[in-house]
């Protein structure tokens, strides 16, 4: 038969597009198709016919079918289907036992019917295949859509362009979203709360490469419930045929949502512990009130706000305490930014006193000693939340949204308070954060109020040092002298050092330093007892070696009292000074052109040690020659050997040639002095007048 015979003498191409690869479904079915005359004999016979029957071509054609596959006891059934399908023309399906060539019997499903060629004959066509096969496939199929119906997981089946043909009910649930509003449409054009560009990108590289992407994990929220996220695991399969031909995509989403809350809330539980012990570290490193303040502010942003103020009363900072008051006027110590444009403003100008209207959370917070949050701060009055007013601008700018205040309360009393702001996409303030802000504030307070406590103390301690510490006389004959006092860094160190000058008879003069072992206010009390004893013994002009023995008699009825003096008399007239130490260190001299050299003196035992003799050495000093009285604060370190130390202070002292002793003072200072240092220092520099 040629192409115009098999297309028709008057048709043109078939108006059907190319054709397309044939589905593996028949293949797997197998289907026989046998044709049968009017009167039962075969007249076409498949080859899957063959297969399915076990007889040839040639064993069939021409035989009756009934007689060919049918046992006998079956014959009559046979032939009135057969008659029956004849005659009414309508078709006949359902399982029939036949007979194999082998002798075997198989169960066989059948679609029988009748047709008619173009002169009326009769045929009867009769499609076979397996009854097991089609039972397999029916129940391989009714569970698949039992499976995909009442299946939890959401199920999609995707065109190879990624729009949906089939949706489960699972996956309407998630996505919110009709099956009807899936159908048709584009990945990218149904979730739109996701990046559906990037999840298309994704699967059209699974098609591409038959590779498949399994457990994906996504977060971000759908049309069923677009104020809250949650969490799916997806996986992606390039569906084949069994040849090979790509069919399209499988989409699987698996709701995770709860695994992912709570890991997120076991995420959030180690990062607020490490954040408590980050504060317990960083916070109350020094007893400095403002550096503890900032220590706070630091160690709360990022990480629990965006936005952080340290707010004191000011009574507080003045060392005033009222436990049953919680009013008055505030002070900002710290304040703490994570984009510092204009939020760092939010609570007023540093260290600048500033009183809250009764109306401010801030306020309310100090006064009732609670935390005090807005989850939204959008519906809230401005002048609530934001101080001053004029921060308000910078901090809707912002996108100030949620507000946090906790009290600082320690030991009873209310210190100020934890003043938090949340600027950025993140969600409010919640119970958790509103724990964990109270557990760092309650910590961080105590460390506010040993602070300020230490401050008053250290004042204290430092105006009793400072008062007991004498005012130079305006002339002292034939010497100039210049004086310092620099406390410790700490207040415990506060207290021992002292420094002197006393006009005596015969135009002399009494240089005096010491050094009571101990700090603190009960050390700087021992220091006034010995200076003004000094003083006294002086008046009564007796030699430096009697005044030490005396002030070491003095010291027996002084509990616990150690010191170390260095007793110095200098007598213009014979151009020399008498010199005594008790365990102190020796005295540095400088002559003029010549490097400043420690004298060589017996050094004594310390005030207090009782019965060891003190030993007075006489040194010339004439005009222009220098001499240097301190304390061991001056040159003692934990770090450096004290020999080094001596040296850097000899060094100092001769770089100080042609200074006057005021800046011969300050030039050893810097040099020798650190920021904070360890210890208080005295230091005396005098000079022989021309």
């Amino acid at each position: 038969m040629g192409r115009a015979e098999f297309l028709g003498a008057d048709q043109g191409p078939a108006a059907a597009g190319p054709a397309v690869p044939p589905s593996g479904l028949l293949d797997l079915l197998n289907v026989a198709a046998v044709v049968l005359d009017a009167e039962g004999r075969v007249v076409f016979w498949s080859p899957q016919a063959e297969e399915l029957f076990g007889y040839t071509p040639a064993e069939a054609l021409g035989e009756f079918a009934a007689r060919l596959m049918v046992h006998e006891e079956h014959w009559d059934e046979v032939i009135r289907l057969f008659g029956a399908v004849m005659e009414s023309g309508i078709g006949w399906a359902g399982a029939f036992p036949i007979r194999h060539k082998d002798g075997s019997t198989r169960l066989v499903e059948f679609r029988n019917m009748r047709l008619l060629n173009d002169v009326g004959e009769s045929y009867a066509l009769g499609l076979a295949t397996d009854h097991a096969t089609v039972i397999q496939v029916e129940r391989d199929v009714a569970l698949s859509a039992r499976l995909v119906s009442q299946s939890p997981i959401g199920l999609a089946i995707l065109d190879p362009d990624l729009r949906y043909l089939s949706v489960n009910p699972a996956l309407e649930r998630i996505h919110g979203l009709t099956a009807a509003e899936h159908l048709g449409r584009r990945v990218r054009d149904v979730l739109t709360f996701l990046d559906g560009v990037a999840i298309e990108r994704v699967m059209r590289q699974v098609m591409e490469t038959g590779e498949p992407v399994v457990d994906r994990y996504v977060v971000g929220r759908t049309h069923a419930d677009p104020d809250h996220d949650h969490a799916w695991s997806v996986s992606y399969h390039r569906l084949e045929d069994s040849g090979g031909r790509m069919l399209g995509m499988a989409d699987s989403v698996i709701d995770i949502t709860e695994r992912h809350r709570a890991a997120a809330e076991v995420a959030a539980a180690r990062q607020r512990l490490a954040l408590i012990a980050k504060a317990s570290a960083s916070v109350g490193t020094t007893l400095g009130l403002e550096q503890t303040a900032r220590e706070l502010a630091d160690v709360v942003v990022p990480d629990l706000a965006d936005v952080a103020a340290v707010v004191v009363l000011d009574r507080v900072l003045d060392g005033r305490s009222a436990p049953g008051a919680a009013s008055g006027r505030f002070r900002s110590l710290a304040v703490s930014a994570a984009h510092p444009a204009g939020t760092e403003h939010a609570a007023g100008p540093l260290e600048e006193a500033a009183a809250h209207d009764a109306d401010r959370l801030i306020t309310r917070s100090i006064q009732t000693r609670r935390p005090v949050v807005v989850a939204d701060t959008s519906h809230r009055d401005p002048p609530g939340v934001v101080h001053p007013e004029e921060a308000t601008p910078f901090l809707a700018a912002a996108g100030v949204h949620s507000y946090l205040a906790v009290p600082l309360v320690a030991r009873g009393e209310v210190l100020g308070a934890l003043d938090l702001k949340r600027t950025d996409a993140g969600g409010p303030f919640t119970e958790d954060d509103v724990f964990l802000a109270g557990e760092l504030a309650a910590r961080a307070a105590v460390s506010i109020d040993n602070a300020r406590w230490y401050q008053a103390q250290r004042q204290t301690a430092l105006t009793l040092q400072r008062s007991l510490l004498p005012v130079l006389p305006s002339y002292l004959p034939g010497l100039v002298v210049a004086c310092r006092y620099q406390p410790a860094g700490a207040v415990g160190e506060i207290g021992g050092d002292w420094f002197d000058a006393i006009p005596l008879q015969g135009e002399k003069s009494a240089l005096v330093v010491g050094d009571v072992m101990g700090s603190g206010i009960k050390a700087a009390a021992t220091m006034g007892q010995l200076r003004s004893a000094s003083r006294a013994f002086a008046e009564l002009d007796l030699a430096p070696a009697e005044v030490l023995r005396h002030l070491d008699h003095l010291t027996e009825g002084v509990e616990q009292t150690i010191a170390t003096c260095i007793y110095c008399v200098y007598d213009p007239h014979r151009g020399e000074c008498q010199i005594c130490l008790a365990g102190h260190l020796p005295p540095a001299l400088m002559r003029p052109g010549r490097a400043a050299e420690l004298l060589d003196l017996p050094t004594g035992a310390p005030l207090g040690v009782g019965g060891v003799p003190f030993e007075t050495v006489t040194v010339p000093f004439r005009p222009g020659d220098q001499l240097a009285l301190y304390t061991d604060g001056l040159v003692e370190t934990r770090r450096d050997p004290i020999d080094a130390r001596l040296d850097t202070l000899l060094d100092a002292l001769t770089a100080t040639h042609g200074r006057s002793p005021e800046e011969a003072c300050d030039y050893v200072l810097d040099a020798l002095r650190p920021p904070g240092g360890e210890d208080d220092v005295a230091l005396l520099i005098t000079r022989g007048r021309f």
